[in-house]
């Protein structure tokens, strides 16, 4: 077998991860288990020199890229599939971790997310954050809001991604994608989004914020009237908010605070859980900013609880707690107890249950 077959198999069997490494049989990432192809032999390190090849093509800038930095992203087209790789080694052998990306890409309302999030890309300028940890969904959600806007607003659309991978067409937006990295479009994400002053984008689409070169040329370009949409890798709200503050020198911080609160229009942070029905739900935390986070944003100290508090006390403006959307996934049968318990610590457990009796009430009455 080869890394088509695999890629073949993972096709069928529904699967959003292949994992190749040498030492064992290929891995297929199903509804966040992993399962071994049985009718694969165990790879070899001549097997997984044999991947590398075929994944870089000849391709000099990136077997240069892999040589240096030890590690590359890079996408793979196999079929009408394209798939999103990450190589790095192990023992001095490459290991190679592939992500499925469908064809089709989910309606914007089939995902969960609140639709606070949509309505907000109609802001004509600021910041708009969508976060969470890894295999949390954040690139379905950002390609999901681009092909919203894509198919119901007349914008320019320009795309900054490492890599691409779903392929956006102009429908009633104009959309430009562009690929990250040595060889590709732009070298970096800061230097795209530095360009991007020059191309009259009306949205930049940033796919990860990752330092503070790239927090700096998104303010600026959210500061010179335009809306940009990026990922930050965090698990919260809040811890979203210090990250970006924490990019800067303490002497710098003030400023950007002042900044940020002005700026940041909205920040949407998800996890997956697998729900009852062995499908993966969609957990939302939603953070309106308005004069009150924008008060806390400012203050000389940051409160992560003070801005859990204000999620919490806005919920007439959109903003929606993670206790909050935990307990109508539990009252709503799609999760257990235990699963909601499990994702807040042990001082909310007592909140969360009285949150779930409210909205077990509020049901009963409607």
């Amino acid at each position: 077998m080869n890394l088509d077959d695999y890629i073949d198999i993972a096709m069928e069997k529904d699967a959003s991860d292949v994992h190749l490494i040498a030492g064992n049989k290929p891995m297929l990432r199903i509804m966040r288990d992993l399962v071994p192809i049985e009718e694969a032999d165990i790879l070899t390190p001549e097997d997984m020199n044999e991947i590398y090849d075929q994944l870089i093509k000849g391709n000099l800038d990136k077997d240069e890229v892999f040589n240096t930095t030890r590690k590359l992203d890079m996408s793979y087209i196999h079929k009408d599939i394209r798939l999103r790789v990450n190589i790095s080694l192990s023992d001095n052998i490459p290991l190679c971790t592939m992500r499925l990306i469908k064809n089709e890409l989910p309606t914007y309302e089939s995902l969960g997310v609140p639709d606070i999030v949509r309505r907000m890309t109609y802001q004509p300028q600021g910041l708009i954050l969508v976060t969470g940890k890894t295999n949390s969904g954040k690139s379905t959600t950002l390609n999901a809001l681009i092909n919203y806007i894509n198919e119901n607003q007349n914008k320019k659309i320009l795309t900054l991604e490492n890599p691409i991978e779903y392929k956006h067409h102009s429908k009633k937006s104009l959309i430009v994608q562009k690929e990250v990295g040595r060889g590709q479009d732009s070298l970096t994400f800061s230097d795209g989004v530095k360009n991007s002053l020059r191309e009259d984008c009306d949205i930049l689409v940033i796919g990860e914020i990752r330092d503070k070169v790239t927090m700096e040329a998104a303010i600026e370009m959210a500061e010179s009237g335009h809306l940009v949409i990026g990922t930050l890798h965090t698990k919260s709200c809040a811890e979203t908010i210090d990250r970006m503050i924490n990019f800067y020198e303490v002497r710098d911080q003030a400023s950007v605070k002042y900044l940020l609160a002005a700026l940041l229009k909205l920040v949407v942070s998800q996890r997956l859980l697998k729900g009852r029905d062995g499908k993966l739900v969609l957990v939302p935390e939603v953070m309106v900013v308005d004069n009150i986070v924008a008060g806390i944003i400012r203050k000389e100290k940051l409160s992560v609880s003070e801005i859990e508090d204000a999620i919490q006390s806005n919920l007439e403006k959109g903003s929606i707690g993670l206790i909050n959307s935990l307990a109508e996934l539990f009252v709503a049968d799609k999760i257990t107890l235990d699963q909601a318990k499990s994702q807040i610590e042990e001082k909310n457990i007592e909140i969360l249950n009285r949150t779930i009796m409210q909205l077990k009430i509020k049901k009963e009455k409607q």
